[in-house]
C-alpha cells in the first residue's frame, strides 16, 4: 500500500462525518481531531520504530516502551482523578504488567528478545492495561459512590475497610474483565482479530498467524485480571484515614 492508496481510505472518515452532519450527532469535530491525531501519531511512530528496528539498542527499546507507559498513565489518570495518587498507582501497574509478561516472554524464551517483538507486543499489552484501567476506575468509583451508606453502616459494626469496600471492589474487578473474556469465547468465529488478520494480508502462513494471535489473547486475559486487580487493592486503602473512616472521593483533579 503507497500514500496514494492510503488516501483513498479517508473515504471511511468522510461516510462517518456526512452522517454526523446530516443527523446532527454532533461528532464531526471529535471525529476530525481524532483522525488527524491518529495520522501524526501512527507516521510518527512509524519512523521512530524503523530507526530503533535498525539500530537494535536495548536503550531504544526501554525508552519506547516507557514513553506507551507514560502516555497510558496520562490518558488513564484522568478517570480517576478522584481517587488520591492515582498517577503512581497506574504507573506502577502498567509497570509490573510489562515485567510480567516480558519476563515469562522472554524468560522462557517465548519470542526472541529483539525490538520486533518487544516494542509491538508491549504496546498491545500496555494498551490492553490501559483500556481494562479506565473500565475499572469508572465502574470502581460508581460502586463506591452508590453503596457509600453501605460501606459506613459496615465500619459502624466494627467492619475493616476491607470488608466494608470488598463488595463493591469484586464488583469493579468483574465488570472490567468481562469484555476480555466475552471477546475470546467468540474469537475465530465471530471476529477475526487485527494481529492474525495483519499477517495473513501480509503473506504470513495462517497457523503461524493464529498461535501468534493465541499468545496475544493470552496475554491479555492476564494483563486484564492482574491491572483490574492491581489497581483495585492499590486505590482502596486511599478512600480511609487513620482511624479507618470512609472519605468521600474528592472532586477535584489531580
Amino acid at each position: 500500500m503507497n500514500f496514494l492508496t492510503l488516501s483513498l481510505t479517508l473515504i471511511f472518515v468522510l461516510i462517518p462525518l456526512i452522517l454526523s452532519k446530516t443527523l446532527k450527532l454532533g461528532l464531526e469535530k471529535d471525529s476530525l481531531i481524532a483522525t488527524v491525531r491518529s495520522i501524526i501519531q501512527l507516521l510518527a511512530v512509524g519512523y521512530i520504530l524503523q530507526y530503533v528496528f535498525n539500530a537494535e539498542h536495548f536503550l531504544f527499546i526501554v525508552l519506547m516502551v516507557l514513553l506507551m507507559i507514560g502516555a497510558a498513565t496520562q490518558n488513564a489518570r484522568k478517570k480517576g482523578a478522584s481517587i488520591k495518587g492515582i498517577t503512581w498507582k497506574l504507573f506502577v501497574t502498567f509497570v509490573i504488567i510489562e515485567i510480567l509478561t516480558q519476563g515469562i516472554l522472554l524468560g522462557l524464551q517465548i519470542v526472541p528478545p529483539t525490538p520486533q517483538y518487544i516494542i509491538p507486543i508491549s504496546g498491545m499489552v500496555i494498551g490492553n492495561s490501559m483500556v481494562l484501567g479506565i473500565l475499572f476506575l469508572n465502574r470502581f468509583i460508581a460502586e463506591v459512590e452508590n453503596q457509600q451508606d453501605e460501606t459506613e453502616l459496615i465500619l459502624s459494626l466494627g467492619g475493616t475497610p476491607k470488608q466494608a469496600i470488598h463488595r463493591q471492589l469484586i464488583a469493579a474487578i468483574k465488570a472490567s474483565t468481562i469484555p476480555t473474556i466475552e471477546s475470546q469465547k467468540t474469537i475465530g468465529l465471530v471476529q477475526l482479530p487485527g494481529m492474525m488478520s495483519g499477517q495473513i494480508i501480509a503473506g504470513a502462513d495462517p497457523v503461524q498467524a493464529v498461535q501468534f494471535q493465541l499468545l496475544i489473547l493470552f496475554l491479555l486475559l492476564t494483563t486484564a485480571v492482574v491491572t483490574s486487580i492491581m489497581l483495585g487493592y492499590l486505590s482502596y486503602p486511599t478512600l480511609f484515614n487513620q482511624r479507618m473512616q470512609f472519605m468521600k472521593l474528592k472532586q477535584e483533579t489531580e
